[in-house]
């Protein structure tokens, strides 16, 4: 249950706000705001649903314009401090919360950084944007997500006669601002977009109705475009390129003939590389081939596992599991990527300009058998399927190759619950855990060449079917 919204009303605990008798404007305020809390319960405990789906709990989180607390309350944080400029929401934020720390400006909060700050329709009420972008850098680190929401412009009007015939709380919005208005601001102080999206199409509660409509329909391509609030996930621009150290992943089962020449080709990466080999049970002796390789080439730094469960996933948790340095990589064991493009992922990554870096074999031509048509077309939709489901742009999901920092793969093992472990390929678990803490996704174009040695472990047909029901269950957490 949401805090301040559900159970006992902030309304219904009024009489119990202690408030100097000196200011008693302050209590008519107070109480005022109180009563159109209660009478729009549905909009504000819509809105504080999704902040406390966007943000994990346990986070550290500043709340610019935390108005009665609740908001920052819902997302359950280990340090949890709002800043509120209206005296009246601020006496009831610091008597109802008082858990967390509320200030009456920005100024007053100590130099510190937050893993997440919320913007909830601050962006309208603000005097200079421009400014409290700048002033929120010094709270920020890679890592920080700025949260935001804001009104769409095709709602002014509606809300304007609401508020006339009594059916909102009388508010001056002083700046409605655009998809491109938000995004600039942003540009300009440093910030990126990592995704967006829209929601609530009706904003009151309906039985029966309201829920179907912002669950399903607010969701509908197009449709979503008459929603009411237009929302954001943003993170500081990355500027200076470390140097990481690297390890390189390699699930194989039944890939003999492939291990020797990983190794003769690997280039070294980073400060420094391991390899770590992880054997899935195999009957062609890929495990004593590895054991070879890495006393025929000690300087390599290989190490190798043999997996007790089964499935490219199970092998991809055991070598991350392993791993010793800053960089993950998958490479898989068929050797169909050329290893001299493994450098360029660790670029990206170590420049910032991405956080989960991601293969994509559809933009260069392909050698000829690389793979068949049917999958072509297969890939293409299921890259179209879940670009739109996880708000961010992902053109081939099923590549092998994908690299993130062990610490950001580290917060995706500890929140992989949320998804459960039912993925077979490893590919998926990553990238919704990665879309769910919202990590820029990046696609970066490699060769695909076809199989020198073995034949490919994909059963076409029957895991199709997993995907597509991987994709339904997806759904229902990022959408529904």
């Amino acid at each position: 249950m949401i805090r301040g919204i559900g159970g006992k009303t902030i309304a219904q605990k009024k009489e119990k706000i202690v408030i100097d008798a000196s200011t008693q404007k302050i209590f008519s305020k107070t109480t005022l705001y109180s009563y159109w809390f209660k009478k729009n319960w549905y909009y504000h405990r819509s809105v504080a649903e999704f902040y406390s789906w966007a943000i994990p709990k346990s986070a550290m989180v500043l709340q610019i314009g935390a108005k009665n607390g609740s908001l920052l309350a819902a997302t359950n944080p280990l340090i949890g401090i709002g800043v509120e400029y209206e005296s009246a929401c601020l006496a009831i934020a610091r008597h109802s919360y008082p858990a967390y720390t509320f200030y009456a400006t920005l100024d007053e909060v100590a130099p510190q950084t937050f893993e997440y700050i919320i913007l909830s329709s601050t962006l309208m009420e603000s005097i200079d944007v421009h400014k409290l972008f700048f002033d929120l850098k010094k709270f920020c680190t890679d890592s920080t997500r700025i949260v935001l929401d804001n009104y769409s412009c095709w709602w002014e009007p509606v809300l304007r006669l609401a508020q006339k015939v009594g059916l909102r709380k009388p508010s001056t919005f002083d700046n409605w601002l655009t998809k491109n208005d938000i995004q600039n601001f942003l540009y300009l102080n440093g910030f990126e977009e990592i995704y967006s999206g829209r929601r609530m199409l009706i904003p009151f509660y309906i039985p029966g109705i309201s829920l179907f409509i912002n669950s399903v329909v607010a969701h509908i391509p197009f449709v979503n475009r008459l929603c009411l609030i237009e929302w954001t996930i943003a993170r500081m621009v990355h500027q200076k390129e470390k140097v990481s150290s690297v390890s390189v992943i390699v699930p194989c089962r039944n890939e003999r003939g492939n291990v020797e020449e990983i190794v003769k080709t690997l280039p070294s990466l980073g400060s420094k590389t391991e390899i770590i080999f992880i054997e899935g049970h195999s009957k062609d002796g890929t495990l004593d081939e590895i054991q070879r390789v890495a006393a025929t080439y000690p300087e390599k730094n290989i190490s190798y596992f043999v997996q007790d469960g089964k499935g490219k996933g199970d092998a991809v948790r055991l070598g991350f599991a392993k791993a010793k340095h800053d960089i993950l990589i998958i490479f898989d064991g068929d050797n169909t990527i050329p290893m001299h493009e493994l450098p360029r992922f660790v670029q990206v990554l170590d420049t910032g300009k991405g956080e989960f870096i991601n293969g994509s074999r559809f933009v260069y031509a392909m050698e000829k058998g690389a793979t068949r048509f049917l999958n072509i077309i297969a890939n293409h939709c299921f890259g179209i399927g879940f670009s739109w489901l996880l708000g961010q742009k992902v053109k081939d999901t099923l590549c092998g190759t994908k690299v993130l920092y062990k610490k950001d793969y580290e917060k995706i093992a500890h929140n992989r619950a949320y998804f459960g472990e039912f993925d077979p390929f490893g590919d998926f678990d990553l990238l919704f855990g990665a879309a769910k803490l919202h990590l820029k996704i990046i696609d970066v174009a490699v060769h695909y060449k076809s199989r020198t040695y073995g034949s490919t472990q994909i059963r076409r047909f029957y895991h199709g079917i997993i995907l597509a029901k991987m994709w339904i269950f997806a759904l229902r957490k990022f959408k529904f």
